[in-house]
């Protein structure tokens, strides 16, 4: 970490006392990043786009971290350690939305700028929430993916995160107010199962979906770990062609199971933009070029610049499609 000590000249005896001590004044703004779960592709991705926008930024020290599995208790406890380290902002991606509002208003009690990314936390919790694209338009992208697989007929379940997971919440919600709509009531949504984002309980819910709704056509996963997951089970149970999954996932993670037959196509938002524009706004409002407040505008750096609505939240960008067009060429880079 870079350090900048006092001028000698200016206050000697304090700076002799504070060199002795071994004290010393650090310069760097320190961000931390906190993530669902660790070894989650989709985070890494975010990782990446972090570190890049700390070097862009300068000065800028980006701490990544996150429970080993994806609970609330276990960032209640990292964010307990941040808080004693005195971090200058907080960017997490939440396993509960309300569960973590009492951590999150004590660290900005001390004076933390708290953002939360992809998953928020409720308002009071946060100055902002970053989403990476728009609710509806997710949802919109989900069901429009699994008609095509189908052929716009047949029964649809979705497998997702944790049953607390706000963005996953969310997304559930609008695909069930779509389903509503002329142009999807050929589909029929007979099942929400939750694989908490843990590859073998994503997988085992799958098979468990193949069991209970023998006429399934296609599983949506808005989950990375999930989609994945329900991609493996559709091949180990030789379902290719019957079944089809699609969802959120990332290229590098997906690309084997597009060539496979057993997903046709997918989408998602590049998660190197995403970590890069929360910790991007990160020190924007720690630093007090931004507020963050509704109706304000927050610069993101090269990904453009970030309205902030009436809620507390800012959308980033449209989710995009891959297929065997081009998920070879994205695979290569997250």
């Amino acid at each position: 970490m870079k350090k900048t000590w006092l001028n000698l000249a200016v206050r000697p005896a304090i700076a002799a006392a504070m060199l002795l001590s071994g004290y010393a004044f650090s310069a760097e703004l320190r961000v931390a990043m906190v993530v669902k779960n660790l070894g989650n592709g989709f985070f890494d991705a975010a990782r990446d786009g972090g570190r890049e926008a700390a070097k862009e930024i300068g000065n800028v020290e980006l701490i990544y971290t996150g429970p080993t599995t994806p609970t609330a208790e276990g960032q209640i406890d990292i964010i307990n350690s941040l808080i004693a380290q005195h971090v200058d902002a907080i960017v997490i991606s939440a396993n509960d939305a309300d569960a973590l509002v009492p951590i999150c208003k004590r660290a900005m009690s001390r004076g933390i700028t708290v953002l939360s990314f992809d998953s928020g936390v409720a308002k009071d919790g946060r100055i902002l929430q970053i989403n990476p694209s728009a609710p509806e338009l997710i949802g919109r992208k989900q069901l429009a993916m699994a008609a095509k697989a189908c052929g716009g007929k047949g029964e649809i379940a979705i497998l997702s995160a944790t049953a607390q997971a706000t963005n996953q919440n969310i997304w559930i919600a609008e695909m069930k107010k779509d389903l509503a709509e002329p142009k999807f009531s050929g589909l029929k949504l007979v099942d929400v199962v939750y694989g908490d984002d843990q590859s073998d309980k994503s997988y085992r819910e799958a098979v468990g979906l193949f069991r209970k709704h023998p006429n399934l056509k296609v599983i949506i996963a808005p989950t990375t770990v999930g989609i994945t997951a329900s991609a493996k089970a559709v091949t180990d149970q030789k379902l290719v062609g019957k079944v089809f999954v699609t969802g959120l996932g990332l290229p590098s993670e997906m690309a084997g199971h597009v060539h496979s037959g057993a997903v046709e196509s997918f989408a998602i938002w590049n998660p190197i933009d995403l970590g890069y524009s929360a910790v991007y706004a990160a020190v924007q409002i720690a630093t007090k070029k931004a507020t963050g407040a509704p109706g304000t505008v927050v610069s993101i750096g090269r990904v453009g610049k970030m309205k902030i609505g009436e809620t507390g939240e800012g959308a980033m960008a449209d989710p995009f499609e891959y297929d065997k067009t081009n998920v070879d060429k994205f695979a290569k880079i997250f």
